[in-house]
């Protein structure tokens, strides 16, 4: 982006999906760590990222990694703990929120990539969905 003295305002909308499904017990590798989300060549802020489960579960640390050169090196940024869940057509699937909203949205620099994976494997898989916005 030029330097300019004119405020910089979003101008994409985004949305990335991941699903992930196998365990991922170390931290410093991207061994099963899935890509969800890559910010645009001018940056991008980050206004919300959640999982969902898509079948019975227990309790998960879900991780988050970023990377800033194109996935060849994943540094731990922060987790969240699914809680354990019993998959029913009566009851709303309940939404793990990684923390990340309007008021302290995550900022990303040009084509930095946001990583995501899970302690315990789901067969299943687990859907994170993040949102953002291109500047």
């Amino acid at each position: 982006m030029a330097l300019s003295n004119l405020a910089a305002f979003t101008k994409t909308k985004k949305t990335g999906v991941a699903v992930l499904s196998a365990a991922k017990t170390t931290y410093g590798d991207a061994a099963n760590a899935v890509l969800a989300f890559t910010a645009g060549p001018d940056g991008s802020l980050v206004r919300r990222a959640t999982a969902i489960p898509r079948a019975t579960n227990t309790a998960n640390q879900l991780q988050m990694y970023r990377s800033t050169d194109g996935g060849a090196t994943l540094t731990y940024a922060g987790s969240a703990l699914m809680a354990a869940y019993t998959m029913n057509q009566t009851t709303a699937t309940p939404v793990t929120d990684f923390g990340i909203n309007f008021a302290q949205p995550l900022s990303l620099q040009s084509n930095e990539r946001l990583y995501f994976a899970a302690g315990v494997a789901v067969a299943a898989g687990i859907v994170v969905t993040v949102e953002g916005e291109d500047f």
